[in-house]
């Protein structure tokens, strides 16, 4: 790869850093400002909990089509098209002046929410296989960080300029239409497979889109079966976090808005860096090992679910080593994400990972959908921290014992995907020879 293109595929990984930052700030803003809303509305845990599983819903259900539409046209095109979305709805839901509108727009977020297949399968086309866990991670780092955005902007910045909830909504939405307009005139696709190893050297390949039967033969992964089945349970305790531990430090722990700040801030950059520590882990490993990414992620859904329940256990009184806990629990829970993504790009074939993805987002949330609005009925019928608790930790234990399944498949699939590309390889080898 040339210089000038090896600085491309960075500034490219540096506008899709600027779009998952910003589209986190907006897409877990609601979280920080639940009970703003909630007393706008005058409404219960259950029904806040509808509102955020309305648009994961939404989500879930765009998700095959999102990665169908990636594997068939522009993904830079697309991109774009979503970051416009993002815009749009967040605008209409900050109109609704009503609960009922409200749940109805603000599950048309969830539209763009399903779109990032696009954007991580585009990257596997600028960096090689032992390469993207870290880039992955670098791309991560933009959900905590955007989490914490969102706080700073939630309990800081807008009771600072005198916005309320809706007025936030606004400004996080036009940041959306502007970003449609850099991604759409600043990236560029790339040849799907460009970035594979067995195409080392080659300036051209051919075009490679969708076709059924490659998307079959994701199916016939076995990896991908144990892939499938960690996601449905993992992401359950990601969307109760997100949408409901800042409700929870403030109402079950007496955490006022700036000892939540203080609290988190931290912890969030520490769960950063563990995205960027988990991918830079797992390219490591793998480089020794084809089951080297599993391997570090059994590890950190292990580790997460010991450590958040011994903090969850913390005496309320006791803040000190409730932070230390929760620091300690922020290491190990997003060490398997950029590893999962790297995973599923490892065993499918280019023209389809987009799908693969998708479907796997699917699954996780058609599940995990459902995460807030359970976690609502139990905190209505005990408490939040109960809900977080028993969610938390049943998942995380679940992840670990399905990638435990994964590790004995991983290597023969892997294996089995080199032989496709050096089969492929050679055609268009020969190809271009004739």
């Amino acid at each position: 790869m040339s210089k000038e293109n090896s600085r491309y595929r960075w500034i490219v990984v540096g506008i899709f850093f600027l779009f998952m930052l910003l589209h986190q700030v907006d897409k877990l803003l609601i979280g920080p400002l639940t009970p703003a809303i909630m007393k706008d509305f005058n409404i219960t845990k259950t029904q806040m909990g509808a509102v955020l599983t309305g648009a994961l819903i939404v989500g879930t259900i765009f998700y095959p089509l999102w990665g169908y539409w990636y594997d068939r046209y522009s993904r830079s095109k697309l991109l774009a098209l979503a970051s416009l979305i993002w815009g749009t709805t967040t605008w209409l839901s900050s109109l609704a002046r009503s609960y009922g509108i409200f749940v109805l727009t603000r599950a048309t977020t969830g539209i763009d929410d399903s779109a990032y297949p696009g954007l991580y399968s585009l990257v596997a086309d600028y960096f090689g296989p032992n390469q993207r866990g870290k880039v992955y991670g670098i791309l991560q780092l933009a959900q905590p960080i955007g989490y914490l955005g969102g706080m700073i902007l939630a309990l800081m910045v807008a009771p600072m300029l005198g916005w309320e909830w809706r007025t936030v909504f606004i400004a996080t939405g036009s940041l959306g239409v502007l970003l449609s307009v850099m991604i759409y005139f600043g990236v560029k696709d790339m040849p799907r497979g460009q970035a594979e190893p067995e195409f080392e050297g080659m300036e051209e390949i051919g075009q490679y889109k969708f076709s059924m039967d490659a998307a079959k033969d994701v199916f016939k992964k076995r990896t991908m079966w144990f892939i499938f089945l960690q996601g449905f349970a993992g992401v359950f305790p990601w969307n109760v976090i997100t949408y409901w531990f800042f409700t929870y430090l403030a109402q079950e722990r007496g955490y006022d808005q700036n000892g939540v700040l203080m609290l988190m801030a931290p912890v969030i950059l520490i769960l950063a860096a563990g995205y960027f520590v988990g991918g830079a882990l797992g390219d490591w490993a793998f480089k020794r090992t084809l089951k080297g990414r599993i391997m570090v992620s059994s590890a950190g859904v292990l580790l997460g679910a010991v450590f958040l329940f011994f903090a969850m256990q913390t005496p309320i009184a006791d803040k000190n080593t409730f932070f230390i806990l929760m620091c300690i629990t922020a290491i190990f829970i997003p060490l398997s994400s950029p590893n999962v993504i790297s995973t599923v790009y490892d065993v499918t074939m280019p023209e389809v990972r987009s799908t693969a993805q998708a479907v796997e987002y699917f699954i996780e949330n058609a599940g995990a959908a459902a995460a807030p609005l359970i976690a609502g009925i139990i905190a209505d019928a005990y408490s939040l921290h109960t809900a977080i608790l028993w969610i938390c930790i049943t998942t995380w234990i679940l992840c670990f014992f399905f990638y435990l399944g994964a590790l004995f498949f991983v290597d023969g699939d892997i294996n089995s995907l080199r032989a496709q590309m050096r089969s492929r390889a050679d055609f268009e080898r020969t190809k271009l020879s004739s």
